[in-house]
């Protein structure tokens, strides 16, 4: 892309006919449907993330042999050292490629429980929260606050 390219393409765009397609720097403005463009995740939605990450977790660990093809009693790991002792060179790619599986599939393994273990976090965390809240904005006889009081804490 030339340097000045983009400016020539938003200045066509602009000049040009609108395409329902194609929209350049800004956000669509709000069509009277009350979304307010926020990001509203429920505690369902959570859960739902974390148990798949975790299901993702035992499927990929039960699936992928990391075991035994990173200490050498894997079949491909074998096949690797055979074919090194008899000096073909695809034996130490085959090790290599080894050892690059098993490091991608850890990473995925890794990325699977820190997902599923944050949103389990988040979820508890957001449950406590709530509860705290729900106990500060009630007075000691469990009426609710006052509205004068409430606005103290945005203060």
């Amino acid at each position: 892309m030339a340097w000045d390219e983009w400016e020539q393409i938003k200045a066509a765009r602009a000049a040009g006919p609108k395409s329902p397609h194609m929209r350049l720097n800004h956000v669509p403005a709000d069509d009277g449907g009350g979304g307010s463009g926020d990001l509203v995740v429920y505690q369902d939605d959570l859960g739902a993330v974390g148990h798949e990450a975790n299901l993702l977790y035992d499927d990929v660990k039960s699936q992928a042999d990391i075991a035994a093809a990173g200490s050498g009693t894997g079949s491909t790991m074998q096949a690797a050292a055979a074919l090194k002792s008899h000096g073909f060179q695809t034996g130490g790619a085959l090790e290599t490629t080894v050892e690059m599986w098993t490091s991608q599939v850890k990473a995925v393994l890794q990325a699977c429980a820190h997902i599923s273990d944050h949103l389990n976090y988040t979820k508890k965390r957001h449950a406590e929260d709530d509860a705290e809240i729900g106990a500060v904005l009630r007075g000691r006889d469990g009426s609710a606050v006052s509205v004068s009081q409430l606005n103290e804490y945005f203060k």
